[in-house]
């Protein structure tokens, strides 16, 4: 029968590892986008080897699961390289994922800059104004307001995926839930619990991300 008094108690020891779910997600997401930046840039500079690497790399982490890419980073990698034997289960999670997410990032990120009208590359230059600083100052703060949308998105799907952590071993929520359903038997309420923390974890990052669009969707020069 289902032990609603047990769900209730295992909330807040579970929110407890609350703290390494969402310090795993920051990392990878920051360490993605910036990987994701790098891969744009070589695919739109049409940088010799980098861009057919880069769309192999794109091509190869986004067509294949994540568990697949975590198993041979943790797995696989150390057998060939032994320097990376010492690679512990949260450092392989936090690598793994920012790996896997930095490919979707690219493909966001390319196709905001990609709607930006080319006649704005244009006025750019005709002013005197570099690659660099025409992307910095013109092109980027508009792309990012196309962009951000789909990276709450993303961000909220490296939330669930960090939960693939406790295939390394990795003591996270997913894996304390785990732990305690097979203490208890009580599976239901175990995993029922950390999908309700998962949940909420995504309404809070919601109203964060609807006050970070409406902020970037100002109109320039206003004060409110």
């Amino acid at each position: 029968m289902f032990d609603l008094a047990y769900l209730l108690s295992a909330l807040p020891r579970l929110l407890q590892f609350m703290y390494l779910t969402v310090t795993i997600a920051v990392l990878a997401i920051t360490i993605g986008l910036i990987l994701g930046l790098l891969l744009e840039t070589a695919i739109r500079r049409n940088m010799l080897f980098l861009s057919t690497f880069s769309k192999i790399y794109i091509s190869f982490f986004r067509a294949t699961p994540l568990l697949v890419q975590l198993f041979i980073l943790y797995y696989g990698i150390p057998q060939v390289f032994p320097a990376f034997g010492d690679m512990n289960a949260y450092t392989a999670t936090v690598i793994g994922i920012s790996l896997n997410c930095a490919a979707y990032l690219a493909e966001i990120i390319r196709a905001a800059i990609r709607s930006i009208d080319y006649g704005q590359w244009e006025a750019c230059q005709s002013i005197g104004m570099t690659r660099w600083q025409s992307m910095r100052r013109i092109i980027l703060p508009q792309a990012l307001r196309i962009a951000l949308p789909s990276f709450g998105n993303t961000f909220v799907t490296v939330i669930k995926e960090t939960s693939l952590g406790f295939t390394l071993g990795l003591t996270e929520m997913m894996a304390q839930a785990k732990l305690m359903a097979a203490d208890t038997y009580k599976f239901l309420e175990a995993f029922l619990a950390a999908a309700i923390l998962y949940w909420l974890v995504a309404i809070v990052y919601g109203y964060i991300q609807t006050a970070m669009e409406k902020r970037v969707n100002r109109p320039y020069g206003s004060e409110v």
